[in-house]
């Protein structure tokens, strides 16, 4: 019965009352490997990524109006017809601070909301997802991936293509080569826009020489290349320099996204598809590049292709996932045997991510009988809702009950993600949130849950004594319901 909940809550969303127990643990979990819906209708149906972009492309235009002829537009209007001394106070009102002057503007604020919205349907499109897979091992692993890819919606561009980037990079490639879905995630827009990568020029590129010419300061933008060396694929200290960055830099250059340029470069993009991966020849810095003491003399995209899979196939990336992976299952600070199994792993397999998973679930390190993790924000909010069976909790309350919890979706702040140790979501405050959460959950769910059959359901095995106990002398089901889910055994896994 232990061997059923590690299954459940370690490896899984936690458990629902209303499924089985499995029999076999490892059989089950490795047949979700076969089983895992990529695209299911929840999903499908959020927003897409043409009318994302066209929301922000229209935005974008409006905040350029803003800048440049509506404060004028606005000055003409408030004057025309005003006596002569209101006129005069008019102007100076006009040459005010922007933010001292600031003018409703109903259009602009309804492209913010839509795009806003667009975050909200995808935010509950993840919950859906994650409240009704019959594949919670694999979900799980797609909530992994898309952290250990971060962005964050705190930057305006990535609102409405966050969710996009998990939906379209991160669930279609869970189960293939790492390889793949590390190109995919570069050349979404999400990560494109919020790395700063659509604004980089190659300082001898062709537009570059032409901006240089005009007195322009737009040049190389190092942000995408260091995060793909530092975060995504060889991490940090692992022999690389910072001349390293720079010319991957300079070989990523011309990586953009088409719909959102401006210029020569939007000129150059007038026929490609808006929201689509673009590579701009004229943006990108000509040359050979010389990367960790390798030579990539090929030209324009597949430049900086080339380079990203000598990198995905580097012994020190395998490592780096290799220690995420074991963290992530086995404890904030992994078993050594671990990390070097999966790194052996990984290298064998050529980045096989379901060789990986496979040795996660063959591995003894990973069933240890102690709970190993603290369960963050997200993980204790889906397998609290899992085992009421809940999915009245719309994407707007999804949203509220996530940024109460400290852990808004797609928003860590860093492109680092979320922390994945116990330090960073045990404090007392954040406790105490988890208990004023889960008794409004416990109020959702009602009185007709007899809490200790329930208990005996979600945590086969694992319910101690004094947890049995508390709840039993609860005065209510809402109360047995709320000590359950704030437990030791609940708010660990």
């Amino acid at each position: 019965m232990l061997a059923s909940a590690i299954a459940l809550n370690r490896f899984g969303l936690g458990a629902r009352s209303v499924d089985p127990i499995p029999s076999d643990p490892k059989a089950w979990l490795l047949s979700q490997l076969g089983s895992f819906q990529p695209r299911p209708s929840v999903i499908a149906a959020v927003p897409n990524r043409a009318d994302v972009i066209g929301q922000l492309a229209e935005l974008r235009e409006q905040q350029r109006m803003d800048r440049a002829e509506r404060p004028k537009l606005q000055q003409a209007s408030l004057v025309a017809g005003m006596p002569k001394q209101s006129a005069e106070m008019a102007q100076q009102s006009m040459a005010m601070p922007p933010k001292a002057n600031a003018v409703f503007d109903p259009e602009k604020k309804a492209l913010q909301q839509a795009i806003r919205g667009d975050y909200v349907a995808m935010t509950d499109a993840r919950l859906d997802s994650a409240l009704t897979t019959n594949a919670p091992f694999v979900e799980r692993l797609v909530h992994f991936w898309a952290n250990h890819f971060a962005v964050s919606i705190d930057k305006q561009p990535v609102v409405g293509f966050a969710g996009l980037l998990e939906f379209e990079t991160i669930r279609p490639h869970v189960l293939g080569r790492f390889s793949d879905m590390l190109l995919a995630v570069e050349q979404h827009p999400a990560m494109l826009l919020y790395l700063d990568q659509a604004q980089s020029i190659g300082p001898n590129s062709m537009i570059g020489q032409r901006v240089a010419a005009r007195g322009g300061k737009r040049g190389l933008n190092e942000n995408l290349g260091r995060e793909i060396m530092e975060l995504h694929t060889l991490g940090v200290r692992t022999g690389y320099s910072q001349a390293d960055v720079t010319e991957f830099a300079r070989a990523l250059t011309g990586w953009t996204v088409a719909g959102l340029a401006d210029g020569p470069a939007a000129r150059l993009l007038a026929d490609a598809q808006p929201g689509q991966f673009a590579f701009v020849e004229a943006l990108h810095e000509p040359g050979a590049r010389t990367i960790m003491g390798k030579r990539y003399p090929q030209d324009g995209e597949a430049q900086a292709r080339a380079i990203m899979m000598d990198l995905a196939a580097s012994p020190a990336t395998a490592k780096h996932i290799a220690f995420q992976l074991a963290r992530h299952f086995a404890g904030d600070t992994p078993p050594q045997p671990l990390v070097d199994r999966l790194t052996r792993t990984y290298l064998g397999s050529g980045g096989d991510l379901p060789s990986l998973y496979r040795t996660l679930i063959n591995s003894p390190e990973t069933w240890a009988a102690q709970p190993v993790k603290f369960k963050t924000p997200w993980e204790w909010s889906v397998s609290a809702l899992r085992a009421l069976d809940l999915q009245q909790l719309d994407g707007q309350k999804a949203v509220g009950l996530m940024n109460q919890m400290g852990q808004p979706v797609w928003k860590p702040g860093s492109p680092a993600g979320y922390d994945d140790i116990a330090a960073s979501w045990a404090a007392p405050e954040a406790l105490m949130q988890r208990v004023e959460a889960a008794k409004r959950i416990a109020d959702i769910a009602g009185s007709s849950i007899d809490p200790r059959s329930l208990a005996e359901k979600v945590l086969p095995g694992s319910l101690t004594d004094s947890t049995r106990t508390a709840i039993g002398r609860a005065e209510s089901p809402q109360e047995g319901l709320a000590l359950l889910l704030v437990s030791p055994e609940f708010l660990r896994r």
